[in-house]
């Protein structure tokens, strides 16, 4: 991280999502002169976190502080009550980063003029360093800057680059609510087990660990996803059998698609 103690990266908001992207940046060796966390109530947790290292904690931006790089880690519906007072900490060419879903960079925009400003969208695995972050940026971001926001969100996992700002609602459907899916899977493929005969915790134990085993095998393979299913299922086997239920005309694809569109919808009217 190139921020400096002069200029620094200022973290407004240090929840779960926001203090997931802190550890991270710890874990990669930043300045902890370089950070300030602005953040009226800090879970224990995070103080115990700030102060180990050494990172300057404020429960509201001073004017004084003109950061290199403002994140905003809150939550949209405090958008319109917290952005005016961070105003007067904003140069023309501190980089604004929001990571709020739904917050538009009009939005940004309006409160601080015409600066560089990079919406994110990451999501929850973040808080393990497996975290899926999708950026955009305005035309006043510049290749330094993009270079910067890579070092930052790649302390939490990957990171792709959308190309046009209406792409961010599916974004947020896809990836930002698509652990949730995945939560629900296990929810299901566990309640299915025990409609065919399994106790409960058996159930829910393998139903788990199926999920969590499949997905490392996924993020350590170099095939892709259709490849590993293919190379599970055996011909009129049992994988076959429940494959034909799944991939049918009104199966998994078909309602997955209805949810990541429910979803999508639903990002644009918070957008307004």
């Amino acid at each position: 991280m190139t921020q400096t103690a002069e200029r620094p990266l200022a973290l407004i908001g240090a929840g779960k999502m926001g203090g997931a992207m802190l550890e991270g940046w710890v874990k990669r060796g930043a300045d902890p002169r370089s950070i300030v966390v602005v953040d009226p109530k800090p879970a224990p947790e995070m103080s115990d976190l700030l102060a180990r290292h050494g990172i300057g904690h404020e429960t509201a931006l001073s004017a004084s502080c003109k950061p290199g790089i403002l994140l905003l880690a809150i939550k949209p519906q405090l958008m319109e009550r917290v952005l005016p007072t961070l105003t007067p900490s904003v140069l023309p060419d501190t980089l604004v980063l929001s990571i709020a879903a739904g917050t538009t960079v009009a939005t940004l925009g309006s409160a601080f003029g015409d600066v560089p400003i990079v919406r994110v969208m990451p999501n929850t695995p973040a808080q393990v360093g497996r975290g899926m972050s999708v950026a955009y940026a305005n035309d006043k971001v510049v290749d330094e800057q993009r270079r910067e926001v890579d070092l930052l969100l790649s302390a939490i996992g990957m990171v792709a680059w959308a190309d046009a700002e209406d792409q961010m609602d599916a974004v947020t459907a896809v990836s930002g609510s698509g652990p949730a899916y995945v939560f629900h899977l296990v929810e299901a493929l566990a309640a299915a087990g025990v409609k065919a005969g399994l106790p409960a915790e058996l159930a829910r134990v393998i139903a788990r660990q199926t999920v969590v085993g499949a997905g490392e095998l996924l993020h350590q393979s170099e095939l892709d996803a259709g490849t590993l299913r293919e190379n599970v299922t055996s011909p009129n086997g049992t994988t076959a059998a429940a494959l034909s239920v799944l991939m049918a005309p009104d199966g998994l694809g078909a309602l997955m698609e209805k949810a990541v569109a429910a979803a999508t919808r639903r990002s644009r009217e918070l957008a307004g």
